[in-house]
């Protein structure tokens, strides 16, 4: 990463290998490509039905209509991709500092992939002075958990000059993204999007790929670690649309690195035409409300899964969630303000309305926008309505086997401001991760690793219920995500849980699902889960500075099951990864300052 300019171009050189089971090759390629992409990705003929601009419901013998929990195409396709965890100068913004990066860019590298494929994924830690691990946001990893991507639950952190190869069935399909879930390294640029190609629930025209959401530090993120475990995150300077903004040097005149070379991502579209786009909110600590002027959107998925459509003006994402939605080209040819709408009440912002990009319907314009906005900007940090996500595929919660009534708090403490569950904040090992403790026959676990035991007492279909009520009393959001699973969202109430009435406000005929959901400020989050995956599975806040202070909690899902999911390459893989983490911990400056996650 050499410049702005550069740090943005290079981001979008597409720094992959795909290969097939049927000996098909893809070189990587060496021009760059336009801004944005266009995601054209092979969408060949499967059978009788088409997946095109009149039909994107169809996917050869699948539809939009499968139940993709139950039923997954098996194309015989293995796709691999290399990604290098690295580090370099950068400037995303016109301002300079050191980043920590995928293949030297911010974002890194799509993963693509069709329902259906397999994908193997090498990653290298190739930074100076942290340890790595890759998490591959929303994917079930069904059967696969030990490639979850968790240093300290699922794997070992990856030492660094060593590589770790990722293997898992690509089982769902839509938009989401991959992130560093080793401590705060992915708010320093360690992350990327995935796009697995199905079926959609309305048509459109053309895929511009991933709009990430973010905000940005103009120092190393590590550093704002010391402010913000005191409880006082703070205010960050800037935010970037797919990892590139222009930030204001007028006032800034004495300092070097403000060089005042960053640009806006420019987006252009011909008038009449609908297109896709699918956004990802990566922030640390804040909340979207995104918006395109004079243009309506239709919402087709909430994180990896396909909802009725819906129309609206502006959309709410909290941190970790994902929405795809559709834009008709139908205004007048002019350029229009793409507003990222960063929620200053939620989290501030040094310059929270300069985070934009432009819309463009003449290619040759270089003009600003004059566009203003009609959205109504909200005054809570609050998902979407729950009623205007109606998943496509419906299915009903029956059948509540157990629930984990759980209270979330806070306590200061000596190093840093712990949250906690049921009185515990979550501390892992890097060097002893969950699974190397089932792996090794272990049934007790450290009481920081916060572990709830879930198995299946039948061969009916079950459900776990998970409440978190906080009683923290500072009336502040939590985005909380569930790895392993889509979870299905009960209630999202303000006020106390009751376990004696509260279930019966419960939502079960198929109630909005997702991987993320908002946990009301003094309220409480009720979601339900299948234990259909055995695996050690992660539960936390996607707040980056309450994870590092132990928002998170896990499930011990099947325990008895998990090793009959590993294979023999693997687990020695895992050993080996375990194995050259512990013999270099002692040489490298990488000291643990938060729960590790």
């Amino acid at each position: 990463m050499k410049s702005a300019l550069g740090c943005v171009l290079s981001a979008l050189v597409a720094c992959v290998y795909a290969s097939s089971l049927h000996a098909v090759r893809h070189s990587p390629p060496h021009a760059l490509r336009q801004i944005p992409p266009q995601l054209a990705y092979n969408l060949l003929p499967r059978a009788a039905c088409d997946n095109t601009n009149k039909s994107r419901h169809c996917w050869g013998n699948y539809s939009i209509d499968t139940n993709y929990y139950d039923e997954t195409p098996d194309t015989g396709v293995t796709r691999e991709y290399w990604l290098s965890v690295e580090e370099g100068s950068c400037a995303p913004d016109g301002y300079a500092r050191q980043c920590q990066t995928v293949n030297g860019t911010v974002p890194g590298p799509t993963i693509i992939a069709d329902w259906g494929d397999s994908l193997v994924i090498h990653v290298t830690n190739n930074l100076k002075s942290n340890g790595t691990a890759i998490h591959w946001h929303g994917l079930r990893q069904f059967g696969s958990n030990i490639y979850d991507g968790v240093p300290g639950i699922t794997q070992c952190a990856i030492a660094i000059g060593q590589s770790m190869t990722y293997r898992f069935k690509v089982t769902q399909y839509g938009s989401s993204w991959y992130h560093s879930h080793f401590s705060l390294q992915y708010a320093n640029g360690v992350f990327g999007g995935i796009v697995f190609n199905g079926p959609a629930t309305s048509n459109y025209d053309e895929d511009l790929g991933h709009l990430f959401l973010s905000d940005w530090s103009h120092v190393d993120i590590f550093t704002r670690w010391f402010a913000a475990r005191n409880g006082q995150p703070p205010a960050l300077e800037s935010g970037l649309i797919n990892g590139t903004n222009k930030y204001d040097c007028s006032n800034s005149t004495t300092d070097p690195n403000c060089t005042g070379r960053g640009v806006k991502l420019t987006t252009v579209v011909e008038k009449g035409k609908k297109y896709r786009l699918r956004l990802v909110n990566a922030a640390v600590d804040g909340v979207f409300q995104f918006s395109i002027d004079k243009h309506k959107l239709k919402v087709i998925a909430a994180d990896l899964v396909p909802i009725k459509p819906y129309s609206t003006s502006s959309l709410k994402i909290t941190e970790g969630q994902r929405y795809d939605i559709i834009f008709h080209a139908n205004q007048a040819v002019d350029n229009y303000w793409i507003r990222a709408g960063w929620l200053n009440a939620c989290q501030p912002n040094e310059h929270p309305d300069s985070i934009t990009s432009v819309l463009r319907y003449n290619a040759s314009s270089t003009l600003d926008p004059t566009t203003t906005s009609d959205v109504t900007v909200s005054s809570d940090c609050l998902d979407e309505p729950l009623a205007s996500l109606v998943p496509h595929v419906k299915i009903d919660v029956t059948n509540i086997q157990k629930s984990f009534d759980t209270y979330l708090n806070i306590s200061k403490q000596v190093d840093y401001i712990h949250w906690t569950i049921n009185t515990s904040s979550l501390v892992i090992d890097w060097a002893n991760p969950t699974l190397k403790q089932v792996f090794n026959g272990e049934s007790l676990f450290p009481t920081e690793y916060n572990v709830l035991a879930v198995n299946k007492t039948t061969t009916d279909n079950e459900w776990i219920v998970l409440v978190i009520q906080d009683q923290s009393n500072l009336n502040l959001e939590h985005p909380i995500h569930l790895h392993g699973h889509d979870f299905w969202i009960l209630d999202q109430s303000t006020g106390t849980f009751d376990a004696a009435t509260s279930p019966k406000n419960f939502k079960t005929k198929n109630p909005a699902r997702r991987d993320v959901a908002a946990l009301p400020g003094n309220g409480y989050l009720a979601i339900a889960f299948m234990p259909d995956n055995p695996g050690a599975w992660l539960c936390h806040c996607h707040i980056a500075w309450h994870a590092s202070e132990g928002l998170s909690l896990e499930f011990l899902e099947r325990g008895a099951d998990i090793k009959a999911d590993v294979s023999d390459s693997d687990l020695t893989q895992f050993n080996d990864i375990c194995q050259t983490w512990s013999d270099s911990v002692g040489t490298q400056a990488f000291p643990q300052e938060d729960s590790g996650i």
